[in-house]
């Protein structure tokens, strides 16, 4: 059984979910990294060469070969839920939980960060808070959610691993 963290970028997936890993004495997967790893580009780079539709196939066959794996927690892209195979083949395997920020919080996390192509856009924050209303349905209709905007990613992580409806569903599907 896996635990799949998702939710916008800068939600703290990937941190949350190297801690939630090392707590429960699971695989971290995180699949942004397994598409630079294969391609040997970084993403941006990817979107920039390629295009998005490159990256959402690079990305497809990364959570395809995550959503195979036992006793792992997997971070997906921000975007992964855009594709409705991914959750399927995630939920085969899988506990999903949507890691939830505000817009604000969200940009105030990655407006350093180069290598995000929304922060190229002219207003990042009506960016993100359009791509989120847009994908809100999407987020939300998973196993569990979380508040991802306070706190340390340990104590996100404690959260998870401590809340008793996860601890029901791995111990149901194991």
């Amino acid at each position: 059984m896996n635990i799949v963290l998702t939710g916008f970028m800068g939600s703290g997936k990937s941190a949350v979910g190297a801690e939630l890993a090392k707590k429960l004495g699971f695989e971290f997967v995180d699949t942004d990294e397994t598409v630079e790893k294969a391609s040997g580009v970084k993403i941006s780079e990817i979107f920039a060469l390629y295009g998005e539709e490159t990256f959402r196939n690079m990305e497809f066959e990364a959570v395809a070969a995550a959503a195979e794996k036992d006793n792992a927690v997997i971070a997906t892209g921000g975007g992964a839920v855009l594709n409705a195979q991914n959750i399927i083949n995630l939920k085969r395997n899988g506990i999903i939980i949507y890691l939830k920020a505000s817009p604000e919080i969200i940009y105030a996390r990655i407006k350093n960060e180069t290598h995000r192509p929304l922060l190229k856009l002219a207003d990042p924050l009506s960016e993100i808070k359009k791509l989120l209303s847009a994908r809100k349905d999407a987020y939300e209709k998973y196993d569990f959610s979380f508040d991802a905007g306070e706190g340390s990613p340990r104590e996100i992580a404690q959260k998870i691993a401590l809340d008793s409806g996860v601890k029901k569903m791995l111990e149901e599907k194991i």
